[in-house]
């Protein structure tokens, strides 16, 4: 614990600033009009923002406005022309094996009648990976998935003008590698030769739950497509990562979980998992500006049992939507990313909806978009700055069935991120620069959101019926994510002080790329210090119900009061400066009465180890910057 000396002057009046829309309720979403604030907020910066195709708001429906392209963007690609059949050949050398894993749902009758499933025939062009062969009963291995990445940088190194590397970026909970495939054409796939460059990088994920595989096995079609097929053109404005399968415990067991129980995307802030640390280490490198995680929804369970119904949509889709997004952020996710994916599935004739799922406990009727927690990949990487989206088909609980359309849903998903990615390529370089800029310059002003919540309302959600096929519309209670709620903010620190236990603390932060400075002579802060208030001993939540934590056990909910005080910090502790592009994820950890910090779920061990920092720090305490 610091020691306390004298208690500090009342701060200035703060100065004058141009007025900012709260972070938790962006404007365009409301509908107000941009031109006013957008000018204010790019004269804040010496980097002005893109420009926009329009100013229309979400309307919070499906309906896509036309997407306009620009003459210098590279063609629009299709990967499946009506009418057309391709079937893409597995790299040479890579020969289908059986596995011994057999999903119990693969062998399983459906959950509902053949007028149901003919509502899914499969797609014109049929896809050919390891596990989707025929005669397969079980989808690719792990030692698949690593023979096909590994053939795809072999090949890519025997031909001129594409690299395609095998990055090893760590191990599972049971010895499995975890892999990445860098597809590009720089010299070589080092993080700093991409950065020279300047092509952005989308990072795509796959099968972070072992029992949602369609993802999984598109991703081996994008790797094999863009490194030498039909996605290739667009290296020239972008660079591609495939991880094809993030939890490779979990998909040999087909379960949701990695193997010591945990939901690993629930794991993105907290970071127990080698699983998530190996993803956030690979963000932290090569500072992806799209990212992708293509995951599976249930089909029937839940879903039947509450409401009658069969889940109906090909796609569900929802970018990062949680507190302190940058608001621009969002902008560009859905009228540079959402709106032409969507454009893209309509035009296959795949169905799509906003991202929904409901909770485990059969009494609770209400659905709700994805969460808003900062603990998921989508919202995790969305404090990043990246655009950030999440992908889901139908799958869950149906093994095998339909699972080309599945994975024609996702490769069409996906070719159409990495067209628009490629299409904003400039776009989104001088986005990420605005932002970056702008979210270092909220230190020591502005109210940070501590926590938010979904704006309640209704819906009307399509769903069939399990006999006859037919649509069934449903009336729901509907947490929306598109519009927060502040349930708790204040003013926004100048940073975080930790003391020199916190080390497990400062470990993760400088994983996701989070700057942390070391104290290397005894000095005085100006701190708001915190004093626990109440406490209340409880699971982690999300909408689904309780979070899967493994042996976790329950996490440490507590409402707290700040003292200010001057106080002495020694050599060894630490300063996490929020002046930098990643102080809003700082603030997700640290501040300490919400149900995702370090604190409540026992990373930093006490309140006195942690404080916040409420003036910039005199120029006589000596910091060193720790690098990652």
């Amino acid at each position: 614990m610091p020691t306390r000396t004298h208690p500090a002057a009342p701060p200035a009046p703060a100065l004058l600033r141009a007025r900012r829309r709260p972070s938790s309720t962006p404007a365009w979403l409301r509908g107000a009009a941009w031109s006013v604030p957008l000018a204010l907020l790019t004269a804040c910066s010496s980097t002005p923002l893109p420009p926009w195709q329009s100013g229309q708001g979400v309307t919070g429906t499906d309906a896509t406005p036309a997407v306009v392209v620009r003459p210098a963007a590279p063609p629009v690609i299709d990967m499946s022309p009506p009418g057309a059949v391709v079937i893409p050949v597995a790299p040479t050398g890579l020969q289908p094996a059986p596995s011994s894993v057999t999903p119990p749902e693969a062998l399983a009758p459906p959950p509902y009648a053949d007028a149901v499933a003919a509502r899914f025939p499969d797609p014109s062009v049929r896809y050919s990976t390891p596990g989707l062969q025929a005669e397969r009963t079980s989808f690719t291995t792990n030692a698949e998935v690593h023979a096909w990445l590994s053939e795809l940088s072999a090949m890519a190194s025997g031909t001129g003008g594409v690299r395609a590397g095998l990055l090893p970026i760590g191990r599972s909970q049971r010895g499995e590698p975890l892999e990445a495939l860098m597809i590009t054409r720089s010299a070589n796939t080092e993080p700093g030769t991409l950065a020279a460059d300047g092509r952005p990088t989308v990072l795509l994920i796959g099968q972070q739950h072992g029992d949602e595989p369609a993802g999984s096995e598109a991703l081996l079609i994008i790797a094999r497509e863009a490194s030498q097929g039909l996605l290739e053109p667009l290296l020239n404005r972008i660079n591609v990562i495939v991880v094809p399968r993030a939890n490779p415990d979990g998909a040999a067991a087909g379960t949701r979980t990695t193997a010591n129980g945990i939901d690993m995307n629930r794991d993105h802030l907290l970071l127990r998992t080698p699983e998530a640390q190996a993803l956030a280490r690979l963000v932290r490198d090569y500072r992806p500006m799209v990212v992708v995680d293509a995951h599976e929804y249930t089909v029937a369970g839940r879903f039947l049992q509450k409401f009658g119904g069969i889940q109906r949509y090909d796609g569900l889709l929802q970018y990062a939507t949680t507190g302190n997004l940058p608001e621009f952020v969002t902008k560009a996710s859905e009228e540079w990313v959402r709106r032409p994916l969507v454009a893209a599935l309509n035009r296959q004739s795949l169905s799509n909806e906003w991202y929904y799922t409901t909770s485990t406990d059969p009494e609770d009727r209400r659905v709700s978009m994805g969460g808003v927690q900062p603990d998921t990949g989508r919202n995790v990487n969305g404090l990043k700055n990246a655009v950030s989206l999440l992908l889901e088909t139908r799958g869950v609980g149906i093994g095998r069935l339909h699972i080309q359309r599945r994975v024609h849903t996702h490769v069409t998903a996906v070719a159409s991120v990495l067209q628009s990615t490629a299409a904003r390529a400039d776009d989104l370089k001088q986005l990420r620069s605005f932002v970056e800029r702008d979210v270092s310059a909220l230190a020591c002003r502005e109210d940070a959101v501590i926590e938010a919540g979904p704006t309640p309302g209704r819906r009307t959600l399509l769903m069939l019926d399990p006999q006859t096929g037919a649509d069934r519309s449903i009336d729901v209670a509907w947490n929306s994510s598109l519009t927060l709620r502040t349930l708790k903010s204040r003013k926004r620190p100048c940073g975080y002080w930790l003391s020199s236990t916190a080390t497990p603390a400062v470990d993760r932060l400088r994983m996701m790329g989070v700057q942390v400075m070391r104290v290397m002579e005894p000095g005085s802060l100006l701190l708001d210090t915190y004093r626990e208030t109440a406490r209340n001993n409880a699971p982690r939540e999300d909408v689904r119900g309780s979070v899967a934590d493994g042996a976790a056990g329950d996490i440490a909910r507590v409402e707290v009061a700040l003292t200010r005080s001057l106080i002495d910090v020694p050599e060894g502790s630490y300063y996490v400066p929020l002046g930098q592009p990643l102080g809003n994820l700082a603030v997700a950890a640290l501040e300490p009465d919400t149900q995702n910090s370090f604190f409540a779920n026992h990373v930093i061990d006490g309140l006195d180890a942690l404080a916040r920092v409420a003036g910039p720090p005199p120029a006589s305490l000596r910091l060193e910057d720790m690098q990652p």
